[in-house]
């Protein structure tokens, strides 16, 4: 009698990082298929569409210009404010958008995982590429004005370390997918975390150098300090306006706690994540 062959074999995980590449790849085509949900359904009744992923960074730039700079007066140097806010402000906006939808994976989706099999794992990871296409039209708007002030003369230049702009891109995926899981785990069960979400990612806002810069960070905040330079988004932004603008504060410690950092959050997400959905069906 030989031994049928099954297309597709169902097992329980042997461990918590038993992570099956090969499954995840052989459905490829479903990560497209929620991206393409994600795009086209998220603006799909609003008047302006996609637009609004120009108009929000625009008009959030203005205002920070306004109250930061002009109001309270805060330097940044050789680069013009509002280019200088527009930098932060749009590699804020993918970190903070691939968190709060990842965070709200397991609440979002209970119908589709409760009736449908397919690795769990790949509904974040989709979320991190249809972020990267938002990301990628907000990035377009930067370099339009990049270009814009340096035909106006501005002395600042690109730094030689753009050509690793690509690895501070999946590093800060790494960090806000980490984050992400394991928020949406703990929601399964403590659904106050929702409420907390976005006023904690607020908070986050404010102490990752999005309208600062590091180097004023240490010199108003002293003992203080502390709070933004240990957070790697602060250093994942300041890097972003260095490559671009060849003007900040990066050190080797910043780099490699950066890395560090996003790499152990990621490992942990996942293996909550893991454990997670074997039950959440029961707890949710």
């Amino acid at each position: 009698m030989t031994k049928e062959q099954w297309q597709l074999e169902i097992t329980p995980k042997k461990h918590l990082l038993d992570i099956n590449f090969k499954e995840i790849w052989h459905y490829k085509d479903l990560i497209f298929l929620f991206v393409k949900r994600d795009v086209v359904t998220y603006y799909k009744q609003t008047i302006l569409g996609p637009l609004w992923y120009l108009i929000q960074p625009l008009f959030t730039m203005v205002i920070f210009t306004v109250i930061f700079n002009k109001v309270a007066g805060i330097k940044t140097g050789i680069i013009p404010p509002y280019l200088f806010n527009l930098a932060g402000i749009v590699t804020w906006n993918y970190f903070r958008d691939v968190l709060i939808a990842v965070s709200d994976t397991f609440k979002k989706n209970e119908a589709i995982f409760g009736k449908v099999y397919f690795p769990r794992v790949i509904m974040p990871m989709s979320i991190v590429v249809s972020n990267l296409l938002k990301y990628g039209i907000q990035l377009l708007i930067f370099i339009g004005f990049y270009v814009f002030y340096m035909l106006q003369g501005m002395e600042f230049s690109i730094h030689w370390s753009i050509i690793f702009f690509p690895f501070v891109i999946l590093v800060m995926a790494m960090l806000g997918l980490g984050l992400g899981m394991i928020i949406s785990s703990l929601v399964t069960k403590y659904r106050d975390l929702v409420f907390l979400l976005n006023f904690g990612v607020q908070l986050l806002m404010y102490i990752s150098a999005v309208f600062y810069p590091l180097s004023l960070a240490q010199e108003k905040l002293k003992g203080y300090a502390w709070v933004v330079l240990y957070n790697p988004m602060a250093y994942i932004i300041e890097t972003v306006r260095f490559m671009f603008f060849g003007a900040g504060q990066i050190t080797w410690f910043g780099i490699t706690y950066t890395v560090i950092a996003s790499i152990v959050v990621f490992l942990t997400g996942l293996l909550i994540f893991n454990k997670t959905e074997k039950s959440f069906i029961d707890t949710i």
